[in-house]
């Protein structure tokens, strides 16, 4: 009766000693070291059949993997590192090159047409340009005030009535100024207002004399309060800066027209004292 092979199945499920990555196989005649004969990690095997002759014949190792597990497929396994991130493929694409012959599609002209202003190098053109002709927006008339950017349209003063200043309580002999009429509430300026001088306007009536200290009064409003007795100063504005050379020349003027005055005065007053 011939010898017959003893087949042996050992799985993958032993226990593997971490120090030197070897496979114990208990209870079998194998004495090799499996992971030099495989080339490969020991954990990677999903079985291993040993076929020996009794008697006659060597020993052979068949290994068997399987393809179908997840953990033996490269892409599975593989970690994120510097070497290998990159974009998703196809979404990034190459810029058309131009002007490589007529082949490709984008040649002599570079797509920027057969002469003409657009097609020479440099700035371009600027917005707004109609090729020569007159623009929109210098076609288009002009608005006047904010609209249009100036500062005509902007207040200068912050107004009051005197029907809002005769409600506000004031009693004979109090002042009326910017910060009297913030006290009562009359008045509560904010952003550019809150550096604008005072005006009083002449809507309504006023019962009570009282010290107005504003900036400017309309010609209504200094009419009526004149009339009740009420006692105006006009605060002078701020005064605009120039340059000491114009400030010298505006001083020389005014002393000139000043003596100019009182020769007039005095040249007036000689007849009179004479007849």
């Amino acid at each position: 009766m011939p010898s017959m092979a003893v087949p042996l199945s050992i799985s993958t499920n032993l226990p593997i000693s971490r120090q030197c990555h070897r496979p114990c196989f208990p209870s079998t005649s194998f004495k090799g070291n499996v992971s030099v004969l495989l080339g490969a990690n020991p954990r990677q095997i999903l079985s291993l059949k040993l076929h020996h002759k009794r008697r006659t014949g060597p020993l052979v190792v068949f290994n068997q993997t399987s393809s179908s597990s997840p953990s033996s497929s490269p892409a599975a396994s593989e970690r994120f590192r510097l070497d290998n991130l990159g974009p998703q493929p196809g979404s990034r694409k190459r810029a058309k090159r131009k002007g490589r012959g007529i082949s490709a599609g984008q040649g002599a002209s570079c797509g920027f047409g057969m002469r003409g202003q657009k097609s020479r190098s440099g700035p371009g053109i600027m917005r707004g340009f109609e090729g020569g002709q007159t623009a929109l927006y210098r076609r288009l008339p002009k608005l006047r005030g904010i609209a249009g950017g100036m500062r005509a349209g902007l207040p200068k003063y912050v107004p009051v009535n005197l029907k809002d200043i005769e409600t506000a309580g004031f009693e004979d002999g109090d002042e009326v100024s910017l910060e009297t009429l913030k006290l009562k509430g009359l008045i509560n300026p904010s952003g550019r207002e809150r550096k604008l001088p005072l005006k009083i306007l002449g809507t309504g009536e006023l019962s009570v004399k009282l010290n107005f200290k504003a900036r400017a009064f309309s010609t209504s409003a200094k009419e009526k309060l004149e009339a009740s007795g009420c006692t105006l100063t006009v605060l002078p504005g701020r005064k605009k800066w120039v340059k000491p050379s114009v400030a010298k020349n505006l001083a020389r003027a005014d002393e000139y027209f000043a003596k100019k005055r009182a020769e007039a005065a005095a040249s007036s007053s000689e007849p009179a004292t004479s007849a």
